[in-house]
């Protein structure tokens, strides 16, 4: 399934180059940041409330949602897909205790 990750930033790094009157996602980028994260904001609460009403259908929408606008945060930033999953990779068999203080010393 990566590779939907993997096709879903190559388009977002095309839509750069784009017009931001022809694209969604170039018209995040033309706004800037602040938006970018707004978004990104918006998308979590949007998260969240469908979690906590059960609906897997609606939980499933809005985390694609909310994933799609962190990749174009990524990308934003010069990051990709690649770089969250070598961090998860990482913290794999990693205790959550463990990797929560090894943060407190960077």
């Amino acid at each position: 399934m990566s590779d939907v990750l993997q096709q879903l930033a190559q388009v977002l790094e095309d839509r750069k180059q784009q017009n931001a009157d022809e694209s969604y996602v170039a018209s995040l980028y033309a706004k800037g940041l602040e938006t970018i994260l707004k978004k990104v904001g918006e998308e979590a609460t949007e998260t969240v409330i469908a979690a906590m009403s059960g609906d897997k259908e609606k939980i499933i929408y809005e985390t694609a949602d909310l994933w799609f606008h962190t990749m174009v945060m990524l990308a934003n930033a010069g990051l990709g897909p690649d770089d969250v999953l070598k961090e998860l990779s990482r913290r794999v068999g990693v205790s959550g205790h463990e990797e929560k203080a090894s943060r407190k010393n960077k």
